[in-house]
């Protein structure tokens, strides 16, 4: 299948701008909509990527920006939702299920076959958190127009990397406060590289072989969340002290958080941590030539930066010196 001309659905997000700078490096052509067309500077200087003021729910809107184009890449995810109802809140609802379905009715409506759906690793509508719940049925949505729609699936664990909102938060509160409260320390999680998922999606646009397959993307290694907030704060250099919460006050804590503006943590997202977000024995299904990139090898480079010396030498990198 010959990919000249791409729509691309959350792409101003931390994924979607690096699947649409891989997009632009190949020569495809990118349209991304987006209600904010100011905030998105970036990527308006990338070669080939076209950022138009667009409401991706309208349904006649959509099919009216899936014309003239090869495929469709679906991002579009919320992590938190104002609301509480299970399985799941409006806010999920409308992101993860009405979305899809709209997409997929656009799809044929324009003509557009191919699709690629971004969903969650342990994502299924009987999963304790409304955010897996909500992924969950709409990646069976997703999957049941394969047929009618040449249908692609990827189920990320954690995703890291330069922009994340991962390991950067964790060294932004590491280097604040002499005190990190942690809860769930032992929930286990396979972070992938964020430029490895870029690749998957972009490396299966043409594939006929990727067609109705439902790819795993996770890293080469297992961690802890402990894990992960000690490795980060080694890196950014902080002496902040790692204190375990039991479950009660660990929701505590997220409830607090939960009603800050921008929230960082909902007990939702707790509630996805009971579920380990890692891919292991015989179920896993990994693209071919998977060969994730190690955490270890990529995280001192954006997260070591932090440190007075790693801010000296990244300022010695861009200076040529």
């Amino acid at each position: 299948m010959d990919i000249k001309k791409v729509l691309l659905l959350g792409g101003s997000g931390f994924i979607g701008t690096y699947i649409a700078n891989r997009l632009s490096q190949r020569g495809i052509e990118v349209t991304i909509p987006t209600r904010h067309r100011e905030r998105t500077k970036a990527l308006i200087m990338q070669p080939g990527v076209d950022m138009l003021e667009a409401d991706i729910r309208c349904a006649k809107t959509l099919t009216e920006l899936m014309r003239g184009h090869d495929a469709v890449i679906n991002l579009v995810g919320i992590l938190n939702s104002r609301d509480v109802k299970f399985p799941f809140s409006h806010d999920f609802a409308e992101a993860h299920v009405e979305l899809p379905k709209t997409i997929i009715a656009a799809c044929k409506a324009a003509g557009v076959r191919r699709l690629l759906h971004m969903s969650a690793l342990k994502a299924d509508p009987k999963a304790p958190s409304e955010y897996l719940a909500s992924k969950g049925e709409g990646e069976a949505i997703v999957r049941a127009a394969q047929g009618e729609l040449d249908v692609t699936i990827f189920r990320p664990s954690v995703v890291f990397g330069l922009g994340d909102s991962f390991l950067s938060l964790f060294a932004k509160v590491l280097k604040a406060s002499p005190v990190f409260p942690l809860g769930f320390g032992h929930a286990r999680l396979q972070p992938v590289w964020v430029a490895d998922v870029a690749d998957a999606f972009v490396d299966s646009l043409g594939a006929a072989a990727s067609f109705a397959r439902t790819y795993d993307l996770v890293g080469p290694k297992v961690y802890t969340l402990r894990e992960l907030v000690e490795y980060t704060a080694k890196l950014c250099g902080s002496k902040a002290r790692i204190v375990a919460l039991p479950e009660g006050l660990a929701y505590l804590q997220a409830g607090l958080m939960w009603l800050a503006p921008k929230p960082k943590l909902s007990p939702d997202n707790l509630r996805s941590l009971q579920v380990d977000s890692v891919c292991e024995g015989g179920d896993c299904q990994l693209p071919a030539a998977w060969h994730p990139t190690a955490l270890e090898a990529v995280a001192p480079a954006y997260i070591g930066r932090q440190t007075p010396k790693g801010k000296l030498d990244g300022f010695r990198y861009h200076a040529g010196r």
